[in-house]
């Protein structure tokens, strides 16, 4: 640790192996203040916009949310949040097109904007010191804040690994990528913030010294920087020399120290931590202000672009919009990139939105761009070995990534390969070695997920026999204690076994229930024993005839309640027809003629009207008329015509025509309404008059009114009664004619 501070201390400037010296580019876009992007409707907010994992989501379609609100929730501090950029509604949850040159989707929250721009309640503090460490770790962390130097490794993970082992604090202000210029701007006109963002990083990692490391082509930035700190000694400035790559982590450790990272180890374990200028700058944000990660700073540049200049841009505005913005118009000819000209990436789908990795936005014309040239055989020249800042063998690397030689290739370090382009870039054989490289490291990768899910499936089917044959070997165990305490118990019994005399006892009380039941068997032809099933066949019969003859009862008990007064009524009937004709053929004096026509109009009447009615109704009225004409008969006191009687005969033989298709509730009706005629006429004698046909015809509407509410059983009780009357009155009636002679 000592030999690093040393070093760092003594001034010197140590220059790495390899580098290039490409066309800056830089005043494109560095002469222009900072300007803020207008907000767009639609924000597309991919859930990963970091090294690791996705967090668990905390919001649904349909949820309003508010700008700064967290959308995503991790377990871990390699799991980091995302937030919403602005308020507005949550459309959908669903794959949208990623800025990576695969084209591949990824999950992304589809925000749609309300123009409001309502932040979420934020509680800033003045002073930072009033928080421990481990607070304004986790502050960091719920910021979603990752390296905004291009790898965007979280940030709170990488301090809290570092914790207590860091002696020289390292800030990369160098930005060495031609045409980007975002951190240049950033250092010019936020210097107090990113000043104050790494003394907050000094309070939590306590390292011996801290610095600022600037390239020596940002004049304006260094002025910036040592004017904000106003001459305080607990940070101090470095000016590098220009060249690439300066800026990677590496080789400006070994710049500011002559000491390399070890290969496949962190910085840290030097006693190095290296942070970026722009993620000074967001933890300031997050901790004083309270503001999560939701902007940063983006390069606009490249001749298509007619407003060059750098940008405050919300992550998950679509690159389109932004490129619009800047007057950029679409030309299939030139791609765009995301990054610079040296590590950027072709962009396939310029909907893809702004994210935390972006950091330019190149668009060259013909006169920065020209089609890559066709790709010819390696000839050995070593010219990217000489280039390469890390030392590594890239022709060598190269044959190993054609033939999928994966274990060479890790033997050569492909690993440590930093991607930064310079050996494609010296190439003669124009061959693009940095994507061979990439391809390489994917399926390296690829193979140690499957081995790694491989070996922790091991694992688990391991300890599953482990603990099968733990639990085995426990079930042995209690078996064994069972059997010695058994026979502890056998010894203290004096030599009977508890067990067995149970089981003894159980056995004789079975043969017990057994004796006690008696099987009666039979032995069939063959000679086998069987059980005689004779007694439980007799009863089921004996039950079966019993439900029977149960049934038949049931059924002979229903036909006799059944309605016989059918029969009953039409044999009242038909006695009421006979007393009326036995009536009129006993009056001996004459009716005159209109009492004759009054009866053959009732009857026709009466007639023409039954064969319009109900059946029911036609029977009743039919029943009426029978007892009207016995009426008629009574009141006579002269001789009837013998034309009059045989009217009277042809009404009777009519209503009997009728009864056959009389119901036996009607039937029953008609009876009784002949029983009350009779008696009336036996109480009124022979000097009543005739009643009128308006009488009549009242009579038979009422009784039709009260015939539905008979009882059948009741009316053939009265039919009887009707029969025996009706008997009683033709003998008086005899007895009259006799004293009257």
């Amino acid at each position: 640790m000592a030999d690093v501070l040393s070093r760092f201390n003594s001034g010197k400037l140590w220059d790495f192996k390899g580098g290039i010296h490409p066309p800056e580019m830089k005043s494109q876009s560095n002469s222009q203040p900072l300007r803020h992007h207008p907000l767009v409707t639609d924000f597309y907010i991919p859930l990963k916009q970091h090294a690791g994992t996705i967090g668990n989501l905390l919001v649904k379609e349909g949820d309003y949310v508010l700008k700064g609100q967290p959308l995503t929730q991790g377990d871990g501090l390699r799991m980091l949040p995302v937030h919403a950029p602005t308020s507005g509604t949550i459309k959908s949850i669903k794959p949208y097109v990623a800025a990576h040159p695969s084209g591949l989707d990824e999950a992304a929250i589809h925000l749609q904007a309300d123009s409001l721009d309502q932040w979420l309640e934020r509680n800033p503090i003045d002073d930072f010191l009033t928080l421990s460490p481990e607070q304004l770790i986790n502050k960091i962390y719920q910021a979603g804040i990752a390296g905004l130097g291009g790898a965007v490794f979280p940030t709170a993970a990488k301090i809290q690994s570092a914790e207590k082992k860091v002696k020289l604090l390292i800030i990369n202000g160098a930005e060495c990528e031609p045409y980007i210029t975002c951190d240049d701007r950033l250092m010019r006109e936020r210097a107090d913030e990113i000043i104050e963002g790494i003394r907050i990083l000094r309070y939590i990692l306590r390292p011996e010294n801290v610095a600022i490391a600037i390239e020596d082509n940002k004049p304006e930035a260094i002025e910036a920087i040592s004017k904000a700190l106003q001459g305080a000694n607990d940070i101090s400035i470095r000016v590098i020399p220009t060249k690439y790559p300066s800026g990677a982590a590496k080789q400006l450790i070994y710049l500011l120290t002559g000491m390399e990272v070890p290969s496949g180890a962190r910085s840290s374990s030097i006693g190095v931590l290296m942070h970026n200028v722009g993620t000074a700058f967001a933890i300031k944000r997050a901790v004083i202000n309270d503001e999560p990660l939701i902007e940063r700073v983006v390069t606009l540049t490249g001749d298509k672009i007619p407003e060059k200049g750098n940008y405050w841009v919300r992550l998950g505005t679509p690159i389109s919009q932004v490129l619009t913005h800047a007057g950029y118009q679409f030309d299939e000819r030139y791609p765009v990139f995301a990054g610079g000209p040296m590590m950027g990436l072709e962009l396939s789908n310029l909907n893809a939105p702004v994210t935390k990795i972006i950091n330019c936005l190149l668009a060259p014309d013909y006169f920065e761009y020209a089609e890559p040239e066709p790709e010819q055989a390696c000839i050995r020249c070593s010219s990217c070995s000489d280039a390469c800042p890390v030392n590594l063998m890239p022709q060598q690397l190269y044959w190993f990534a054609r033939s999928e030689d994966h274990k060479k290739s890790e033997e050569y370090a492909l690993k440590d390969c930093i991607e930064c382009g310079i050996c494609a870039y010296v190439c003669p054989s124009h061959i693009p070695l940095i994507q061979y490289f990439r391809q390489e490291k994917a399926k390296i990768w690829q193979i140690k997920e499957k081995q790694k899910k491989s070996d922790e499936a091991k694992i688990r089917f391991e300890a599953k026999q482990a603990r099968m044959e733990r639990e085995e070997q426990e079930r042995k165990a209690r078996s064994q204690r069972a059997a010695e305490a058994r026979r502890e118990e056998l010894a203290q019994t004096k030599g009977e076994d508890p067990v067995k005399a149970a089981l003894e006892r159980l056995k004789a009380k079975k043969s017990n229930e057994t004796e006690s039941v008696q099987v009666k068997t039979i032995t069939s032809e063959k000679g086998e024993v069987l059980p005689d099933n004779a007694d439980l066949m007799a009863q089921r019969k004996a039950r079966r005839l019993a439900r029977q003859q149960a049934e038949s009862q049931v059924e002979n008990q229903e036909q006799q309640t059944q309605p016989t007064d059918a029969k009953k009524a039409a044999v009242a009937a038909a006695l009421a027809r006979a007393k009326a004709k036995k009536l009129v053929q006993s009056n001996e004096t004459s009716e005159s003629v209109s009492n004759t026509q009054t009866v053959e109009s009732a009857v026709e009447k009466i007639e023409e009207n039954s064969t319009a009615l109900d059946p029911k109704k036609a029977a009743v009225a039919a029943a009426i008329a029978r007892a009207k004409a016995k009426k008629l008969a009574q009141a006579n006191e002269t001789a009837e015509s013998v034309s009059n009687t045989q009217t009277i005969e042809n009404a009777v033989e009519k209503t009997e025509e009728n009864s056959t298709a009389l119901d036996p509730k009607k039937a029953a009706v008609a009876a009784a309404i002949a029983r009350a005629k009779a008696k009336k006429l036996a109480l009124e004698g022979t000097t009543e008059s005739v009643p009128s046909t308006q009488s009549v015809e009242g009579v038979v509407e009422k009784t039709e009114e009260n015939s539905t509410a008979l009882d059948p059983k009741k009316a053939a009780v009265a039919a009887a009664i009707a029969r025996a009357k009706a008997k009683k009155l033709a003998k008086t009636q005899a007895t009259l004619e006799n004293n009257q002679e």
